[in-house]
């Protein structure tokens, strides 16, 4: 849980897009003639101002109530075996906040045309927070006892890493999904086949990568207006029964049905199931998911609130949540009698929703930013200079 004019290529972060269409020089102007057009003259003409750009508050607001949703989920976990309810809200979130992540990923991967600067932003800004988050959980792990011995395998996604990976992945297929005759469906027959694919291997969490790749294809395919057609009156009045319905469902569902669907990390065959029934239950969480992601996206709000500004540190959010997610459980934060109540399940949800609220505002933000967006130009071949001989740079 956008357009590469950002610094970072999370779809979790980037939200701008140019205010005004880029301005375009006069051929054959000279910047050295006078307002009169003489040569010589005593007032130089001054470029054209780069364009404003500016944040769209709808997706900032979503992704931040998303990442919140996420933090919820995690939070009612441990609440899950002891209490019905807590169990029906956790599979109510988990049947769409990651889809509302993804779709809105491709929403903002469009443009993705594998340019230069697009790439060293995917690079800088999903690549490199993957490897030192890897490495960063991997440490923690470590010192806190989870694990013997301290190891960094990069090509296996721990926890909250691997929408890293589907990120990168996903806009590396970009420029695929624009030339294809049909995307969606393409893309929802390789998770169909993902499914019931149970040699596919644990391998950058592949599963979970193409069980998750039609919600991202179906954000590339959406446009403005399909956004506004889920922000109507009348579907955020028709959003409202449907969600209850949902709701209602999934506490019907707790004691009848494998919350592990709603993971996509698994195959049919690993659950226990015939692949055939993986296939009918990947349609049917798909459809579902779509419909519960419309039904949020019809409630956030559009114009700017308080929390608009912590939309652009969603991915900070994201990751560092995820520390105090497995502390809670190996430290047994959750033994206390109390926390099992429905008082003390409130608290824990208020907990959550202030501590990755925090964690999303600018200061962390800008604490963080030479890990999350580094700029690294040190990295990477200066730009060759127009009319430069091959293999020279600037």
């Amino acid at each position: 849980m956008i357009p590469p004019s950002h610094s970072s290529a999370s779809a979790l972060q980037d939200n701008e897009r140019p205010a005004t269409a880029e301005g375009t020089a006069t051929p054959g102007h000279s910047p050295a003639l006078s307002p009169a057009g003489t040569p010589g003259g005593t007032q130089a003409e001054s470029a054209p101002p780069p364009p404003a750009k500016h944040r769209d508050a709808f997706f900032d607001n979503a992704k931040y109530l998303a990442i919140v949703l996420v933090a919820l989920g995690h939070a009612w976990e441990p609440l899950y075996a002891g209490s019905r309810s807590a169990a029906a809200l956790y599979i109510f979130v988990y049947a769409f906040h990651m889809p509302a992540f993804t779709v809105i990923s491709g929403y903002f991967s469009r443009s993705f045309e594998m340019r230069r600067n697009q790439l060293q932003r995917l690079v800088t800004g999903v690549a490199v927070p993957y490897i030192v988050f890897q490495t960063a959980y991997a440490a923690f792990r470590y010192w806190a006892g989870d694990v013997p011995d301290f190891s960094v395998d990069l090509t296996d996604p721990w926890f909250l890493t691997w929408f890293l990976v589907a990120l990168f992945l996903w806009r590396l297929t970009a420029p695929l999904w624009r030339i294809v005759r049909w995307p969606v469906p393409l893309a929802l027959a390789i998770a169909l086949a993902a499914s019931v694919s149970p040699d596919l291997g644990s391998g950058l969490d592949l599963q979970r990568v193409l069980q998750f790749l039609p919600f991202f294809v179906l954000g590339m395919c959406l446009k403005a207006e399909h956004f506004q057609l889920v922000r109507r009156r009348a579907a955020r009045i028709a959003a409202v029964p449907v969600l209850v319905a949902a709701l209602a469902f999934a506490y019907w569902a707790v004691p009848r049905m494998n919350d592990a669907w709603f993971y996509h990390t698994d195959s049919a065959q690993h659950l226990g199931v015939p692949w055939w029934c993986g296939i009918l239950m990947q349609l049917a969480m798909f459809g579902c998911s779509l419909v519960l992601t419309a039904c949020f996206l019809a409630w956030v709000p559009g114009r700017r609130t308080w929390c608009t500004v912590l939309g652009a540190g969603t991915l900070y959010g994201y990751l560092l949540h995820g520390f105090l997610a497995k502390a809670s459980r190996w430290w047994d934060w959750y033994d206390a009698d109390w926390i099992h109540t429905p008082w003390g399940a409130l608290a824990v949800t208020l907990l959550a929703g202030v501590i990755v609220t925090l964690l999303c505002t600018p200061p962390v933000q800008r604490a963080l930013r030479f890990v999350m967006e580094p700029k690294m130009t040190w990295a990477f071949r200066k730009e060759p200079s127009p009319g430069a001989p091959p293999g020279r740079t600037a």
